[in-house]
C-alpha cells in the first residue's frame, strides 16, 4: 500500500511540475528581454540583442541546457544530430548552469567548447528567460533571418515542428 501510495504522489507531482506550452506563443522580443546580458567562455558580457544581431541574416536555433539536467542531457545526441544535420544554420546554447565553474565542466565534460555558449550568470529568473516563459529545459526556439521567433516553444531536438520551422525558413 505504502508503494502505491508513493507511486501516486510521485505521479502528482511530476504532473503539477511538468513544462507547460505558454498560452501565448510570442513572435519577438522585449526592450527588455534584449538587454539580459550573459557571459561567454572567457567572462565577457553579451546582450541577446548582440547575439541576435551576430546571427542577423541566418536562421538561428537558441537551445537552453545545463549541465545538472537530466532531460538535457537525454536530448544532447539528437541536439547534435539537429545540428549536423543542418549545417547551414546557426546553433547557439544557452547555459543555466547554477555556478561559473559549473558551466565551465559542462562544457568540457559534454563536449560543448567548440560551440557557441553562453551562460546566465544572473541565474534562471531573468529578464529574458522570464519574457521567453522559460519554465522547463531542455527548451528549442528557431529565430528567422529577421531575428524574430519563428518558432517559439519545441521541448525536444525531436518535435518535427523544430525542422518544420527550419525547412520552412530556408526556403
Amino acid at each position: 500500500m505504502r508503494k502505491l501510495i508513493l507511486i501516486l504522489m510521485m505521479g502528482i507531482f511530476g504532473i503539477s511540475y511538468s513544462q507547460k506550452v505558454p498560452a501565448v506563443l510570442k513572435t519577438g522580443f522585449s526592450k527588455e528581454a534584449l538587454q539580459q546580458k550573459l557571459e561567454d567562455e572567457e567572462g565577457k558580457s553579451i546582450t541577446i540583442q548582440q547575439i541576435l544581431d551576430q546571427h542577423k541574416g541566418k536562421v538561428l536555433v537558441i537551445d537552453f541546457w545545463a549541465g545538472w539536467c537530466r532531460d538535457c542531457l537525454k536530448a544532447l545526441p539528437k541536439a547534435k544530430e539537429l545540428e549536423e544535420n543542418n549545417k547551414n544554420i546557426d546553433f547557439v546554447f544557452l547555459s543555466l548552469d547554477r555556478s561559473k565553474e559549473g558551466f565551465e565542466k559542462s562544457l568540457e565534460r559534454f563536449d560543448m567548447k567548440h560551440k557557441e555558449n553562453y551562460w546566465f550568470s544572473t541565474g534562471w529568473k531573468n529578464d529574458f528567460n522570464n519574457y521567453v516563459d522559460l519554465n522547463w529545459i531542455p527548451r528549442y526556439m528557431v529565430i528567422d533571418q529577421k531575428s524574430s521567433i519563428a518558432k517559439y516553444y519545441a521541448i525536444s531536438p525531436e518535435d518535427p515542428e523544430l525542422q518544420q520551422t527550419i525547412n520552412k525558413l530556408l526556403k
